[in-house]
């Protein structure tokens, strides 16, 4: 297009140069004088031409002509270029014509003296033959350097009258096509080269076309291109020499030729270590920036693909353009030969005699020897134009535009996961590839999943160094150190550097592919994937199989339950958290737990209506049963009955009315937790005492209004959690469990507490806060191993000077409660520090200096 673009201003200054030696140089001015012209040689400047006749500018055509984006020329092939030189071509016929139209006399009259036999005056077509006519004269005197007379045939006229014959013998005897010839060759030349970039600057294609364009040039010029493309064939190469070396040994034992076999070897050897000795050579390193570029490529790639495959816009702009063209040739084709044999050089115009004396004037039009040639030549140049357009329509419906195979590229670079692409992006490849197929293959390296996983890893190991990744360890609720890494593109392969992290927490990543390297962890013994689909590769596999003892997974469905899960054998504790439905327990998300022999804890956080069959399959080892249902009901329970090693099992918002009844067969048992279900009553509780070993007991956040008198059974009880619930008041038999250290009653309905509460001599843990207590039995302060004492937002008016006896009193919470003063006695709480204690500020103050002075300094 620089080449085009230099040829038009050429021609343009050409034009120029020759319009102003036409208005600037020697001119002649025909004088009459005594019936003899006199012709003047002067320099000036013609008077029609003084009227101030200008010229295109020049930068009127750069403006049309010159394309706004030069990089647009990769998607115009061989035959768009020579049509838009053609274009310009036809552009200067028409400009060098409308020159010399604008700044020539057009025509040149004299009557027609010699009368028609018939009567009338002859025509004009003797002229043609005589070569001694009226036109001829003869010079006869010089009268000057300047100044020279010629004698010819005297008609009578002045000079006005001579401007006004030609003026109007020009607009009435001309014909119209010669007279508008080269300004109708610029108007077609415009439409042409209007037509052949309209798809670049319509607004519904030009976005695209510029997007991909840029796109296209960038992943050309990328480092990563070059860097994708011979690390691929650098694998290749690797392989086929394995494949070589392979089937050299297996030839050679055919043979049994030993020396033969011995003589390979050793060159197999020697060659092997050649390679190792000689210098390998690294591929260049990206730095952060082109990395990052490099990915910003990728993206704006598939975002393209995504908007602009599934359309066909482009194509249908390109061959509408094409047959407005093709018609455009057709049409003026036709009327061109039709009309060019009208260009005729002399002409006969009638004039009114009372005008000039004369009716017939035989005219000598200036111009139309060069234009009928000018014609001709711009037929055949629209000629050649019109088979090129036609070519393109044939390119166009011969081949399938709309499909792009990448096989080609596919078996050259060994990129075997490029995707064939359709409509308008396949049509732009194929237009692409008309400039320089080398564009499409390293085009089709940004098409590539497998590059991008590539490159994100590269870019991963560039951003997250060892010392970054060290310096986020920190220590997670079970006390070990752990590694979280949140919202990355993938996993960095500078993760197995730091030896000593002993939990990897992987949230919200994607592609995670866990190489053999991860045996460089030997103090790894937890994984949490939250939402972090991981793969593994065999060698990663034989070592968590080993020690891995914790794996915590969330997921969305339950395809994305890794297999690798099943044979973790020395795992210990599993947490499944996500779409994991009863009807699919038996699918391959949810296989057998069979090969998983040491696992003692199994948490479910999914919607079951039943516990999973698969679960059984670890009744013999599991010790732990937790199962998060968010609310959906639970309502087959049958499997518990197998788990007869359980010990603790906790039904969390299961939608529960009752205690299930396979829970009493579970002998074994030492903790039940059965919180946020729809417990109104417990009157089964009795049965509970068939599990001898039930020391905790959870039955918080339900709808419970009262206890039974027969919890007092559960002797074994040392934690009863009843708090939010609607519990009014308590039975007496409560207390006979003797053996309670931990009782929460808070957020219930309490309106007092009954005196037997002090038989609880082993309560170290007591809440009533939020509830409607007004006073508190003395027996409470018999309870001498109390450490945490809550009692806040009750009703309480006064605290009993026995607070003093709980020596072992540690926290004590009084706020909003009633209370006007607190007793001295509180002192008398030898571990009951000033901090510890939780009430209002005034009543605080209302504290002796002295009693505060003994709580402060303990």
């Amino acid at each position: 297009m620089n080449l085009l673009h230099g040829c038009l201003i050429a021609c343009v200054g050409i034009v120029g140069v020759v319009r102003l030696l036409l208005i600037r140089s020697d001119q002649i001015e025909c004088v009459p004088s005594l019936g003899v012209f006199q012709i003047r040689l002067r320099t000036a400047v013609c008077v029609r031409n003084s009227a101030g006749v200008e010229m295109i500018p020049v930068n009127e055509f750069r403006s049309i002509t010159s394309e706004q984006n030069p990089h647009l020329r990769v998607l115009k092939p061989w035959w768009d270029v020579l049509s838009e030189y053609l274009g310009v071509t036809m552009l200067m016929i028409g400009v060098f014509g409308c020159t010399l139209q604008l700044t020539q006399d057009k025509i040149s009259c004299l009557p027609n003296r010699f009368p028609d036999l018939s009567g009338g005056e002859r025509d004009c077509s003797h002229l043609r033959q005589e070569n001694q006519s009226l036109w001829e004269f003869s010079i006869t005197k010089h009268l000057g350097p300047d100044v020279v007379e010629v004698f010819g045939r005297k008609n009578g006229l002045d000079i006005h009258q001579y401007e006004f014959v030609n003026h109007f013998c020009y607009e009435r005897a001309v014909h119209w096509y010669g007279k508008y010839f080269p300004y109708l060759v610029v108007i077609h030349s415009m439409i042409f080269m209007v037509a052949s970039s309209f798809w670049f600057k319509f607004p519904g294609t030009s976005s695209k076309i510029e997007l991909f364009v840029t796109i296209l040039r960038k992943c050309f010029d990328s480092p990563w291109t070059t860097r994708a493309i011979s690390e691929v064939y650098e694998e290749r190469r690797e392989e086929r020499m394995v494949v070589w070396r392979k089937n050299t040994m297996t030839k050679s034992a055919a043979d049994h030729n030993d020396d033969t076999v011995s003589l390979i070897r050793s060159s197999i050897k020697s060659g092997s270590e050649q390679k190792s000795a000689e210098p390998q050579p690294t591929a260049s390193l990206l730095d952060k920036k082109e990395g990052e570029q490099a990915k910003a490529l990728f993206e704006k790639v598939r975002k393209f693909r995504t908007h602009v495959e599934a359309a066909d816009l482009l194509y249908f702009m390109y061959v509408l353009q094409t047959a407005l063209k093709v018609f455009k040739f057709a049409l003026i084709t036709v009327y061109s030969v039709a009309l060019v044999p009208n260009i005729q050089i002399v002409v006969m115009c009638s004039v009114p005699p009372d005008l000039t004396g004369f009716s017939v004037f035989c005219c000598n039009y200036n111009k139309a020897h060069l234009f009928s040639k000018l014609a001709y030549c711009y037929i055949c140049f629209v000629g050649v134009y019109g088979l090129l357009c036609v070519y393109s329509l044939y390119w166009l419906f011969h081949r399938p535009l709309k499909e792009y195979s990448f096989e080609a590229v596919r078996l050259e670079t060994g990129i075997n996961d490029i995707p064939d692409v359709k409509n308008d992006f396949a049509f732009l490849l194929h237009l692409s590839d008309q400039y320089d197929a080398l564009y499409s293959k390293r085009f089709a390296v940004f098409l590539s999943e497998v590059s991008e996983c590539r490159l994100r890893q590269l870019n991963l190991n560039l951003e997250w160094t060892a010392d970054k990744l060290r310096a986020r360890l920190s220590r997670n609720a079970s006390e070990r150190l752990e590694l979280p890494l949140f919202l990355l593109p993938g996993l960095p392969d500078t993760v197995f550097e730091i030896s000593e992290v002993q939990s990897l927490k992987l949230e919200l990543i994607s592609n995670v592919m866990i190489p053999g390297t991860v045996s460089q962890l030997p103090a790894l013994q937890e994984m949490v994937l939250i939402h972090s689909p991981a793969k593994l590769q065999l060698e990663a596999l034989s070592h968590l199989r080993e020690n891995l003892k914790v794996l915590r997974l969330c997921f969305e469905g339950p395809e994305q339950v890794p297999l690798w899960m099943y044979s973790l054998q020395s795992l210990e504790e599993l947490h499944l958290s996500g779409a994991l439905s009863s009807e699919l327990s038996r699918g391959p998300a949810l296989d057998s737990l069979r090969e998983l022999k040491n696992l003692r804890l199994l948490t479910l956080r999914c919607k079951l209506t039943k516990i999973p069959p698969s679960v059984v399959d670890v009744s013999g080892q599991l010790l732990r049963l937790c199962v998060h249902n968010e609310g959906t009901r639970l309502q087959v329970y049958n499997s518990l009955k197998k788990l007869v090693n359980l010990s603790a099992l906790e039904l969390t918002g299961c939608g529960l009315e009752r205690i299930p009844s396979a829970v009493f067969s579970l002998s074994l048992l030492q903790e039940l937790d059965l919180r946020e279900n729809r417990l109104t009553t417990v009157e089964e509780i009795l049965s509970l005492q068939h599990c001898r070993r039930l020391t905790v007991l959870k039955l918080w956040h339900n709808h419970i209004s009262y206890i039974p008198e027969h919890i007092g059974k559960l002797r074994a009880l040392e934690t009863l959690d009843l708090s939010w619930n609607k519990i009014r008041s308590l039975p007496p038999r409560l207390c006979y469990c003797t053996k309670l250290r931990h009782l929460d009653l808070s957020h219930n309905q309490l309106a007092s507490l009954p005196s037997e509460i002090g038989i609880l001599q082993s309560l170290q843990f007591l809440s009533l806060a939020f509830n409607s207590l007004e006073s508190l039995p003395e027996e409470l302060f018999s309870c001498k191993r109390l450490k945490v004492l809550a009692l806040g937002n009750n009703s309480i008016s006064s605290l009993s000077p026995r607070v003093g006896n709980l020596a072992q009193l540690l926290q004590l919470e009084l706020k909003g409660n009633r209370l006007e003063s607190l007793p001295v006695e509180i002192a008398d709480c030898l571990l009951l520090k000033l901090t510890a204690v939780i009430v209002e500020d005034s009543l605080m103050d209302l504290l002796s200096p002295e009693v505060k002075d003994r709580m402060k300094h303990r």
